[in-house]
């Protein structure tokens, strides 16, 4: 915990995160009576907004100077959108919470047509993921799929001066700006499958900061974070980034755990999907279990070419 007993909360600066953060600080403030202060931090993931996320590194880029921030001191707590977290964290940190997940579906925006199915032949799709790029190409190989990074209004705003027929972005970030109104239609899982972590909100701390533990860890959701879990198990067994097509979903039943996951060629001509049902023993190995059945299936070689093309 901070100077003073005040909990410093590091958080990105666009409008989603601040909503995020202002959340968490909400929360902690209501249950505890301390007192929450939000620290905006600019992270390279910010910065670099000209060249697609596969190509600079993907995962991490919007963790790392948060993580640095967290490591010297500067603050004590780190909210993140689970999607963006590596698999790996550094040693001295741990995600102490998972949050109640919001819908963790991509949504489907279009000021020109109700559907993703109604969208006409070589119609401009933009997303910043290879994850949907290769699910919707996979359906649709005659769309055009272009980059389309930024913030969700400048996103948005893209799609509104015409530059894209549809776009595509996640529904939890819309529903919590309380945008949802712009939604069209929300995708179901066949059509796309959601990123690991999707919706989930994780809380970061240090892991010797035993004050802070207990003033944040109400906050995680047992059967968010099962499910979160599997998906991580499934994509730390992928080594996956963002240089590579992979997602997945976990849902949480009782003492049980179904997942679903997808591996796929960027240009959607292979796609290798399926499922594995498990128990909150060990959600972990559910994910590890089902990216082995997976990697028999041919997504291995999928992989291997992903890689071998990205100079890896």
């Amino acid at each position: 915990m901070g100077r003073n007993g005040i909990i410093r909360l590091g958080s990105r600066g666009s409008k989603l995160a601040l909503w995020q953060a202002e959340f968490v600080k909400f929360e902690v403030e209501r249950r505890t009576g301390g007192k929450v202060e939000i620290v905006r931090i600019k992270t390279t993931g910010d910065m670099i907004l000209d060249v697609p996320l596969a190509r600079v590194g993907g995962k991490g880029l919007f963790v790392k100077e948060i993580e640095e921030a967290l490591l010297s001191g500067r603050i004590d707590l780190a909210v993140h959108s689970m999607k963006d977290v590596p698999t790996d964290l550094p040693g001295a940190l741990e995600i102490v919470a998972i949050t109640r997940r919001e819908d963790p579906r991509d949504a489907f925006l279009s000021n020109k047509v109700k559907r993703f199915e109604d969208l006409p032949r070589g119609a401009r799709v933009g997303t910043s993921s290879l994850r949907r790029q290769t699910q919707l190409l996979g359906l649709r190989p005659d769309l055009v799929v272009v980059d389309n990074r930024g913030n969700l209004d400048t996103r948005i705003r893209k799609m509104e001066e015409g530059k894209f027929d549809a776009i595509i972005l996640a529904a939890a970030g819309l529903r919590r700006l309380g945008w949802e109104q712009r939604i069209t239609q929300v995708l179901p899982e066949e059509i796309s499958l959601p990123a690991i972590g999707q919706g989930a909100l994780g809380i970061e701390i240090r892991r010797d900061d035993g004050e802070t533990r207990e003033a944040v860890s109400f906050l995680n959701d047992r059967d968010t974070a099962y499910a979160v879990r599997a998906e991580r198990g499934f994509l730390k067994r992928l080594e996956g980034g963002c240089q590579v097509p992979i997602a997945a979903y976990g849902r949480t039943e009782g003492d049980a755990i179904f997942l679903r996951g997808m591996v796929g060629r960027p240009d959607g001509s292979e796609i290798v999907r399926g499922d594995a049902r498990g128990t909150v023993a060990d959600p972990e190995s559910l994910g590890v279990e089902l990216a082995g059945q997976l990697l028999d299936r041919g997504a291995k070689a999928i992989l291997d070419d992903v890689y071998r093309a990205a100079g890896k």
